[in-house]
């Protein structure tokens, strides 16, 4: 637990929302069970009582006016350089920093909430913020166990069907004898603002992670990632 009373000046959270989704076209304002996909993000993230600011980064002026609506702050459109396929979304989160700082608006953390997560409630922020401050890291990400499939046993498949596995001494061995094996969530990742400015990414060398549940850590990239995360909410306000 938390002994010092949380002072949220120090604390923003930004949450990157491009306009252009690939495999899910209109992905962060497309509905999701009676609104928009990025509302869930918003007010999770107001309800939590961290941030004095919540930014959403985005190169869309429709997106920026559904993000207002909710309660986010849209200050500017990002540059459409740090909207492509290519650009790192640290660096967008970045961008807002030092475009901040370049108006005296300085933070010491930084919360990057993924928009395409909307299970991650209130209480997963305010859970991983405590371990993030009491571990004194200088970044940390939420992280989940693999569930129904093992990393352990993965394999290659080539064009005739040929199957080559990864981790060949592993195959036979039980999965409750295999180490226990992380997968990365874009749900909630904490960053000591001069760490995320000095490293350039939430990857710093002093990294830690806050476990998050399979249901909760959930990301939405695809059209079945889209229809398991209904039915995980569903199941959640049943």
């Amino acid at each position: 637990m938390i002994d010092k009373i949380i002072d949220i000046s120090e604390n923003i959270a930004i949450i990157p929302a491009r306009g252009q989704s690939k495999r899910i076209p209109r992905k962060n304002i497309r509905f999701f069970l009676g609104k928009p996909l990025i509302a869930y993000t918003i007010e999770a993230a107001i309800k939590s009582k961290l941030f004095s600011m919540i930014i959403v980064s985005t190169d869309s002026e429709e997106i920026a006016e559904i993000s207002k609506k909710y309660g986010a702050e849209v200050p500017y459109l990002r540059d459409k350089n740090l909207s492509d396929d290519f650009c790192p979304v640290s660096l967008a989160t970045l961008d807002v920093i030092e475009k901040l700082e370049s108006e005296s608006e300085k933070y010491t953390y930084v919360a990057q909430l993924m928009a395409n997560c909307p299970l991650r409630d209130h209480s997963d922020i305010i859970d991983s913020y405590r371990q993030f401050i009491e571990t004194d890291s200088a970044s940390q990400i939420s992280i989940m166990k693999y569930g129904w499939f093992n990393p352990w046993w993965a394999m290659e498949c080539d064009e005739h069907h040929k199957l080559s596995p990864l981790f060949t001494e592993q195959l036979n061995k039980r999965s409750q004898d295999l180490p226990k094996l992380y997968c990365p969530t874009g749900a909630i990742w904490w960053a000591k603002v001069e760490s995320l400015k000095k490293e350039k990414t939430f990857h710093t060398n002093n990294k830690s992670g806050w476990e998050i549940s399979v249901i909760n850590g959930i990301d939405i990239d695809t059209e079945e990632d889209w229809e398991i995360a209904e039915l995980f909410m569903k199941y959640q306000r049943a």
